[in-house]
């Protein structure tokens, strides 16, 4: 885990809901337990101010950074998709963009990176297609720049063919089957009584392995999925080991997110 991606968890999973701030010390101290080092974090904090991630603020505890709107959206839209009640029912039509064409290569990559991310998969070069409207796109496409007209239709054909031909489920049904066997282990090797900051470091490999997928799952509804979807199985233990895991590793962030002084 790379300290950019370890600080994005960290916001989302922890410091959204306790005001979305943070010192530089305790985000220091906040991956330690991740063995990422204050050079990195702090090297990671000014690359995501620069992308428009963070804003520097002063908080008690000293200088400090925090969430700004774009990050906020980011991380509420990664948040319902993480913890979404398994798949969610469909009513029979796809939401269908069809975006201009980009001519800038980085843009367009970018493009595609943020449109896969938010669970839209290609047709074409300019139209994809998702299960259900994602609430983040219109700020992308604004941010971006790029009209697209937007629209919900049940497209012709049979619709297990469209999502056979839209979305590789072979390999993301191994990646769930794989991923449920490294984290069966590596909450297994919890001790009993573990002191939280190893509690926090599994929790925290635990939500990234699984927040990894949604850059490959889209929460397609059940009625289009393969009998048996590994991804269920993975759903209901990730669901179950996060919550086992999250008291110890919540007063670990309590604990370094207040005034070391205080502790003393």
């Amino acid at each position: 885990m790379n300290a950019r991606a370890a600080l994005f968890d960290l916001y989302g999973d922890h410091l959204r809901s306790r005001g979305g701030r943070a010192s530089v010390a305790a985000l220091v101290r906040l991956l330690a337990p991740l063995e990422i080092a204050a050079p990195a974090v702090r090297t990671a904090i000014s690359r995501m101010v620069r992308q428009g991630w963070l804003a520097p603020m002063r908080v008690p505890q000293g200088p400090g950074y925090a969430v700004t709107p774009k990050c906020v959206r980011r991380l509420d839209e990664a948040a319902l998709r993480i913890y979404r009640p398994g798949t969610i029912s469909w009513p029979g039509k796809w939401h269908v963009v069809v975006v201009e064409q980009v001519r800038d290569r980085p843009k367009r990559e970018r493009l595609r990176a943020d449109l896969a991310f938010l669970g839209y998969a290609p047709l074409s070069e300019t139209t994809w297609i998702g299960p259900r409207p994602s609430p983040e796109l219109a700020t992308l496409l604004t941010a971006e720049q790029v009209h697209a007209d937007l629209f919900e239709a049940a497209l012709d054909g049979d619709p297990r063919e469209l999502v056979a031909r839209a979305w590789d489920l072979a390999s993301i049904a191994g990646a769930y089957e794989l991923w449920l066997s490294g984290a069966a282990e590596l909450v297994g090797a919890v001790p009993g009584e573990a002191p939280d900051d190893l509690v926090f470091a599994v929790r925290s490999k635990l939500v990234h392995g699984w927040r990894n997928f949604l850059f490959r799952d889209p929460g397609l509804p059940a009625e289009l999925l393969p009998p048996a979807w590994p991804g269920e199985k993975a759903r209901s233990f990730f669901e179950q080991e996060a919550a086992r895991l999250l008291p110890a590793a919540a007063a670990f962030v309590d604990r370094n997110l207040a005034d070391p002084q205080e502790n003393q």
